[in-house]
């Protein structure tokens, strides 16, 4: 005689929720590892080159065209550094955008907040159209602006001259933008606190709203940096002397065998690498400061 079967326990309406959570759960570790897969394989197409330029630069010339590919130099050797350094004009090219780079993001970032602070704050007739004029320029490719820069330049005797680099760059229509647009999240209330006080319109902008807008200015500090650094076509256009050649004309003429005949990949990647350097180092410093808000900024 066999014993009863004990019947099924029902399925209750607590079952069912925690399998749908299992269920619910296990969707969304996939779901992570998938996007973690996808974030992996878009690191390894961005960095991968980089990487390759970085080992390039330290191997032979016979070594870069039997191995191009190669992360990990068979003979590793800094040759290509020292030919860029002592038997180029590199440290030239280097000095001259230390010197603009430096000029051009100064310059931006006061004339740029200026002029925001101006759209966002001052109320003066034609303000909508200037910055619809602002927004217009933006839409306007580089290029096209290159032969009336070169006349305006050349007209104002500033042609081969550092003037001519630095000065047609200390303004720019995004960086008039980004300020403007942050300007205007700042309360109101803060700059009547201000002139109650007895501040000025540029003591109010100068002591009490530019430091609020500490995260736009990071951000336009980067934007300039990067743009005014990796800048080529309008330092071609702005002057011919090689004593005023940047980084970026200079590397261009590497790329054109100006030291040696052949490919020369190191030497040309060492150059490549040195200039990335300085902006990796800025993103990677200032990259948490980057349009934060300006949460706390009026207290109650």
């Amino acid at each position: 005689m066999t014993a009863a079967t004990a019947p099924a326990r029902p399925t209750t309406a607590d079952d069912a929720r925690e399998r749908r959570m299992r269920h619910s759960g296990r969707r969304r570790r996939i779901g992570l590892v998938l996007v973690f897969l996808m974030l992996v394989a878009l690191t390894v197409v961005y960095v991968y080159p980089f990487l390759i330029a970085v080992a390039t630069s330290f191997t032979t010339q016979e070594q870069s065209v039997t191995n191009p590919l190669s992360l990990v130099p068979a003979d590793a050797t800094t040759d290509a550094y020292q030919r860029l350094f002592l038997r180029s004009d590199f440290p030239v090219w280097l000095r001259n955008s230390v010197i603009v780079t430096t000029c051009v993001t100064i310059g931006r970032v006061f004339l740029d907040s200026l002029a925001g602070y101006a759209l966002a704050r001052l109320p003066f007739r034609g303000r909508r159209p200037v910055f619809a004029g602002v927004v217009a320029v933006m839409a306007v490719p580089g290029v096209v602006l290159l032969i009336p820069k070169f006349l305006v330049i050349n007209q104002l005797g500033m042609y081969d001259s550092f003037a001519g680099l630095i000065i047609p760059l200390l303004a720019d229509a995004a960086g008039v933008f980004i300020m403007k647009n942050f300007f205007e999240s700042i309360p109101v209330s803060v700059e009547e606190a201000a002139r109650i006080d007895g501040a000025g319109v540029f003591r109010t902008y100068w002591s009490v709203i530019l430091p609020m807008a500490r995260p736009a200015i990071v951000t336009l500090v980067i934007l300039s940096f990067q743009g005014s650094w990796n800048e080529l076509s309008h330092f071609i256009v702005a002057a011919q002397d090689p004593q005023l050649n940047t980084l970026t004309k200079g590397v261009a003429q590497l790329a054109s065998g100006a030291l040696s005949q052949g490919s020369q990949y190191p030497i040309k990647l060492a150059a490549a690498t040195v200039m990335t350097i300085p902006v990796a180092v800025l993103f990677f410093i200032f990259q948490r400061r980057i349009m934060n808000s300006t949460a706390g900024a009026e207290k109650g």
